[in-house]
């Protein structure tokens, strides 16, 4: 699979910054991403949308060995980018979308027209954000908000909560406050 695809799913940034991100700002040693600016629609690099912006993302382990071979292959560029387009330059948007659909078909993942059900980078980032949500019994990290509001970048916790507050576990089910009260009563 194509490796900016394994870094958007498993990292949650988004399109400018994937297109931004340097080597530089990649440690793998210490398995971590650093989020130090990005390409805007123009292809200008430039600082990330806000402060919250930049920021520190841990990677996992098939992260970092898809990092550590895609490095020896990369095509070098004026930028060092850690993923470039095939010339070493920057990927514009819509190549992106374009290599994101044609994966996300071979996978199978289509709708009733045989065309691909995800065609937005941005449900990459979306998925990212609901597996640092999900609870652990299902699969995800079970992060609290204000994680993944700083994974994510949102500059405000409020951002985070109104796009993914649906998301979070609720255990407010009447049964917890009758056994609090229970206890506290006792």
């Amino acid at each position: 699979m194509c490796p900016l695809l394994i870094v958007a799913i498993f990292t949650g940034l988004r399109s400018s910054e994937l297109r931004g991100l340097r080597w530089d700002d990649v440690d793998l040693e210490a398995k971590e991403l650093h989020v130090r600016q990005r390409a805007d629609r123009y292809n200008v690099m430039g600082k990330p949308k806000s402060e919250a912006g930049e920021r520190t993302i841990p990677l996992g382990p098939m992260v970092v060995n898809t990092l550590r071979e895609w490095r020896l292959a990369c095509p070098k560029g004026e930028f060092g980018l850690a993923l470039p387009n095939s010339i070493g330059k920057i990927w514009n948007h819509f190549g992106i979308v374009r290599t994101m659909c044609r994966t996300v078909v071979a996978a199978g993942v289509i709708d009733a027209k045989g065309e691909a059900k995800y065609t937005g980078l941005h449900s990459l980032r979306h998925f990212y954000a609901s597996w640092c949500i999900n609870r652990k019994a299902e699969g995800g990290l079970e992060l609290p908000m204000k994680v993944v509001q700083e994974r994510l970048g949102h500059s405000s916790i409020v951002m985070t909560s109104d796009i993914y507050g649906h998301l979070f576990p609720s255990t407010d089910d009447g049964k917890e406050l009758a056994e609090a009260e229970k206890m506290l009563l006792a």
